[in-house]
């Protein structure tokens, strides 16, 4: 326990937190429109997770190496993608007669402004900005970096229950609670999967693409929810 509990890893540990469920709160009881979100997401999720590293001069290097781009793991990372995106396709067509998935696009437009006019735009922003956002804060600032001053196991498993508790503020109303626990199952599932890709090679670029593929699945569900395919 002393290993995982020392000045730097508590100060991670509460940025995470606090971070995290500030967005949280804001998603499940401020209700913002989507876009007037976007610059809330970049200001704990990026900003404000950078002091760390603007007030630690020698941490410096390990931020860079977060985006040290290597060839290695692309491969297996696109394969990954690929099959959480059949997965997440395949299971909603699947179960779309077994659960009602019509609060989905009610609970986007009447809670975050997401229509079927602006869908397009909110996908292509969700799918390479806000899962970049996620993928440094999570996998690089809660995980690679953490790791190093925390026991292996700890950053493990605390990232993905982050990330996935991160989510059920935006999820909750969407879906039923069976549903509902299964999508922060798979959440918690894919951030392990996530954290795994990364460790292999330090940085955050193999889990941001698989990530892309999972929320390009998730958009072509939401195309065929607003009935636009």
């Amino acid at each position: 326990m002393k290993k995982i509990f020392n000045s730097k890893s508590i100060y991670i540990i509460s940025a995470l937190f606090v971070f995290s469920l500030a967005v949280t709160y804001i998603d499940a009881f401020v209700h913002p429109p989507y876009f007037s979100k976007i610059p809330i997401k970049i200001l704990f999720f990026l900003v404000l997770p950078l002091l760390y590293f603007v007030f630690n001069k020698e941490a410096f290097g390990d931020f860079k190496s977060l985006f040290k781009f290597r060839k290695k793991g692309l491969g297996l990372s696109l394969l990954l993608g690929i099959g959480i995106y059949a997965v997440i396709v395949g299971g909603f067509f699947l179960t779309r007669n077994v659960f009602d998935y019509s609060n989905v696009t009610k609970n986007l437009t009447s809670g975050m402004g997401i229509t079927k006019d602006n869908y397009i735009y909110v996908a292509i922003y969700i799918s390479f900005m806000n899962s970049f956002l996620e993928e440094f804060f999570f996998r690089g600032f809660g995980f690679i970096i953490m790791k190093k001053y925390t026991c292996r196991i700890f950053s493990y498993i605390f990232s993905p229950i982050l990330f996935a508790i991160y989510h059920v503020g935006m999820t909750a109303s969407m879906f039923e609670p069976l549903l509902l626990a299964l999508v922060i199952a798979g959440l918690v599932t894919g951030g392990l999967i996530f954290n795994y890709l990364n460790e292999k090679n330090e940085n955050i670029y193999s889990s941001w693409f698989t990530h892309m593929f999972a929320n390009f699945a998730m958009h072509t569900v939401g195309f065929v929810l607003f009935s636009m395919v």
